[in-house]
């Protein structure tokens, strides 16, 4: 208990320091974790059901084809039970077609879920005490830096999950960083399952980001919500616009949120006016999409070696499953 008080602690400090970072810069950004409070989190689901947004359909299906095939590779040699770790667990429903597969191979599996979102992990820690009452839950609600140091000592083989194509959120060296402190925290005997999305033609792309039913507006707008809720902040969301970009140079999606006027908001907490021209943005959250050399590069500066790459026959989204380098 004490533990989880100090996370929930660090986790509020790293908010507020976040936000001051992020809305004092030139130009505005803020860090994506910051959308998925609990409400986010009900939105993010919405988003992965809506016709426009083919990576939570197309991911899961490549796992149903070949999650037996992932958590053998990953048990291979080791004589002791696999577990999984996820980074940005949320609900966890395509994790359960992994933690099946590592059931049918053993008795038991621990799994640890680690994400911002209490909401989210608390249902996911619930529904899976009914559906796989033999996996036993061990959840961080934090961020995954602090969640992976709170791994270190664990025995392997360790699976990570890193799925849903959370690594587009990342530039290519901060996704590097995250891997190199996971082989430090568990070691030789770690394997890493990540999802990303493939390069494609923005007409295919962009929707997925701005959907008609305007669900991912709201999603991005609750950003400027949870401000207001939880730092004191006065943003009047009417005069905000939910924007999304393809940068073809990046290989990747942007969401902004666009100032519709010039205004002055204040956030009481961190005693901060911000200025906002009219048509400035602030950055929220980057998607890139991939190819397959810029993914083994990442992965070997962070100290993983590609194993294996999973596509869906339409090679829209793949799943790589890489094995962490032994020093």
């Amino acid at each position: 208990m004490m533990a989880q008080a100090q996370a929930y602690t660090a986790l509020d400090r790293a908010i507020a320091a976040d936000v001051r970072r992020g809305l004092t810069a030139h130009p505005k950004s803020l860090p994506p974790y910051l959308l998925y409070d609990a409400h986010g989190s009900e939105l993010y689901e919405r988003i992965t059901e809506l016709p426009e947004y083919y990576l939570t359909r197309v991911e899961r299906g490549i796992l149903r084809k070949n999650a037996a095939d992932i958590v053998a590779r990953a048990s291979l040699g080791s004589p002791r039970p696999l577990g999984v770790v996820e980074l940005g667990a949320g609900s966890a429903t395509k994790t359960e077609i992994v933690l099946q597969a590592v059931l049918d191979r053993q008795p038991g599996c621990v799994y640890v879920p680690i994400d911002v979102s209490h909401a989210a992990i608390e249902g996911a820690e619930s529904r899976l005490a009914t559906e796989l009452p033999r996996v036993r839950v061990r959840p961080l609600v934090t961020s995954h830096e602090h969640g992976i140091r709170a791994l270190r000592g664990t025995l392997g083989p360790q699976l990570v999950l890193f799925i849903g194509s959370s690594i587009g959120n990342l530039a290519d060296g901060e996704a590097s960083a995250l891997f190199r402190q996971l082989h430090g925290a568990l070691g030789a005997d770690t394997w890493l399952l990540v999802g990303t999305d493939l390069r494609k033609d923005p007409s295919i792309l962009l929707p997925a980001y701005d959907d008609a039913a305007g669900v991912t507006a709201a999603f991005d707008k609750n950003l400027l919500s949870r401000i207001n809720r939880e730092l004191g902040g006065r943003f009047d969301l009417a005069r905000f616009r939910h924007v999304a970009r393809w940068s073809e140079t990046a290989s990747r999606v942007e969401m902004h949120l666009e100032s519709t006027h010039a205004q002055d908001v204040i956030i009481d907490s961190l005693e901060l006016r911000v200025h906002f021209d009219a048509g400035e943005t602030i950055h929220t959250e980057s998607s890139v999409k991939y190819d397959l050399p810029r993914v083994v590069t990442v992965l070997a500066r962070g100290g993983f070696a590609l194993e294996t790459t999973y596509f869906d026959e339409a090679r829209m989204f793949a799943l790589h499953l890489a094995r962490a380098k032994r020093d």
